[in-house]
């Protein structure tokens, strides 16, 4: 048996669904929500899915840039698409991940990039679940 032990839980109470709202329990988070499209003032899960993606793999590939012994250029950046996916009558998502890396040669950049992908907590959540591509841009 392995120890686990949480460090974070966030909170969120959601109503009305994709035309709803979002608070977090903290009040750091306080959103309206809109479809995908839609010409609502709100975001939507999609969008919220790609911030929280994109945010966690760049402390991912800091971590994994450590391990490799290699600096990271202070301008990097992710750009993250999610994609909602009807296929064959069911909703799906898949999504990409348009990493920026300047000044590191592609084959440094692309080590960075998969070993992060290795560790990232929503890589982890995402993996054979959903088509995922990762660009070095």
């Amino acid at each position: 048996m392995t120890d686990k032990q949480v460090l974070y839980t966030g909170k969120t109470h959601t109503t009305g669904g994709r035309q709803g709202a979002s608070r977090s329990s903290d009040g750091n988070l306080d959103i309206q929500l809109s479809p995908p499209g839609g010409n609502g003032t709100g975001t939507n899960p999609e969008q919220l899915f790609a911030a929280g993606w994109s945010a966690c793999f760049i402390g991912a590939m800091g971590k994994a840039a450590g391990g490799l012994k290699v600096k990271l250029p202070a301008d990097l950046a992710v750009d993250a698409e999610v994609d909602l996916v009807l296929q064959e009558g069911q909703y799906l998502l898949q999504a990409r991940l348009n990493v920026s890396l300047p000044g590191l040669d592609r084959e440094t950049a692309r080590a960075v990039v998969d070993t992060a992908h290795q560790t990232c907590p929503y890589s982890k959540l995402t993996r054979g679940n959903i088509d995922v591509e990762l660009n070095l841009v």
